[in-house]
């Protein structure tokens, strides 16, 4: 097994929060001399059916975690989700049913395997030992946090200030979510810096019920492809791992140049000597921001397909920006009605997600007929011949009456 100063400066390599190196040594080094491997901890809710890049950072560290030989637990938050993890919210989420939940689960688990090694990862469920909490189980974990403590987050404190809603059921989730370390003593848990609340008091609970506190690892969180917000779906800024190589590498291919150096940093197997000279490239005038940003893009296309799927996207993009031409693979829908409302038609073929967004895509001028721009919401088409729509910069659909 590789040494403990090594094991170190590759599990903390790109953590934000290491609490505490200390606390990590000691269970490397019991967990050298036993020859047990450490539990390394991770959770996840699924509110949503994709996984994007931003829920990757904490899982390539998990990889990186598993290649020393450690043991992960993949955490599926299926009790968690019906509440929500108010993490980062300014307002209540909405609950999810239990079919939205077990479907979501499912694709989770599909996913996360593009990553982490299945022979070391024990994927668990959380609503194993949570749904079987008691109430006089569930009124001992209340009673081991305040509501000054809980009040300390920040997302808390800002919706209290501003008068916003919090249920009582929100104070419940970092005490749930900590209870999930107690349950399976974890060694050490992983998160994103919108968790380290939540982390913390999984160590706290720990010492509660009298077991050794993990270590907490937190990583930072990666913006969207907006450059400002933090990589959601919510936020309409996702680079999911389920897209296809083309979407993936166009939206890489979107992304400001400020962010390059970080998804270098935590996307990619790139080493700390290449990431010095892409930051030394970038602030040279001789080279073009755009060859360093289709490299990245390659790099990540590579790692979720291959690099003939890289090579193939590079292709399409340049076919489609540069050179103004199509896709190859432009999908043909036969319609029954010959005249189709044009909100309608981008709603129900899947090229926009809403109404208000298809409003919205026309009004800017984001989508044509024929490379023809059209900005009249209440347009309506006729299909007397095959129509050639294009929907923002990389949806393309071809319609024709069947």
């Amino acid at each position: 097994m590789i040494g403990i100063e090594k094991q170190i400066q590759i599990i903390t390599q790109g953590c934000i929060d290491v609490i505490s190196e200390d606390d990590l040594r000691a269970k490397l080094n019991r967990s050298i001399k036993a020859g047990i491997p450490l539990k390394i901890k991770y959770g996840a809710d699924p509110s949503t059916a994709d996984i994007h890049l931003g829920h990757t950072v904490p899982l390539r560290k998990l990889r990186q975690i598993q290649d020393l030989g450690h043991q992960v637990i993949f955490i599926i938050g299926d009790f968690t989700a019906r509440i929500g993890d108010p993490s980062g919210r300014s307002e209540t989420r909405n609950m999810l049913s239990g079919e939205q939940i077990e479907e979501n689960a499912r694709t989770y688990q599909e996913q996360v395997f593009r990553i982490l090694d299945p022979q070391k990862t024990n994927v668990v469920f959380n609503s194993d030992w949570l749904a079987k909490l008691t109430s006089t189980d569930l009124l001992m974990l209340t009673s081991k946090y305040t509501v000054a403590r809980i009040l300390e987050r920040d997302d808390f404190k800002k919706r209290y200030e501003n008068d916003k809603p919090i249920t009582i059921l929100e104070f419940l989730y970092p005490l749930l979510q900590g209870y999930d370390s107690v349950a399976l003593a974890s060694d050490v848990e992983i998160g994103g810096t919108d968790q380290k609340f939540n982390l913390l008091v999984g160590r706290a609970l720990q010492r509660d019920y009298n077991q050794e506190a993990q270590v907490v690892l937190t990583l930072p969180l990666i913006e969207g492809t907006d450059g400002v917000q933090k990589m959601s779906k919510t936020f309409g800024n996702s680079i999911n791992i389920n897209d296809t190589s083309t979407d993936m590498f166009g939206k890489i291919m979107s992304i400001p140049d400020s962010l390059i150096v970080k998804y270098y940093k935590y996307l990619t197997d790139k080493k700390d000597e290449g990431i010095k000279k892409i930051e030394k490239d970038l602030k040279s005038k001789g080279v073009n921001p755009r060859d360093i940003k289709v490299n990245l893009a390659k790099d990540i296309v590579s790692f979720y397909f291959n690099s003939d799927e890289a090579s193939r996207a590079v292709e399409e993009f340049n076919r489609i920006f540069r050179d103004k031409g199509i896709p190859d693979d432009v999908p043909r829908i036969g319609l029954d009605d010959k005249k189709i409302n044009l909100v309608s038609l981008l709603v129900d073929y899947k090229l926009v997600k809403s109404k208000s967004e298809a409003r919205r895509m026309i009004t800017q001028g984001g989508v044509r007929i024929d490379n023809e721009k059209i900005i009249d919401i209440d347009a309506v088409l006729n299909i007397d011949k095959e129509i050639l729509v294009q929907c923002g910069k990389r949806k393309f659909a071809k319609f024709y009456k069947s």
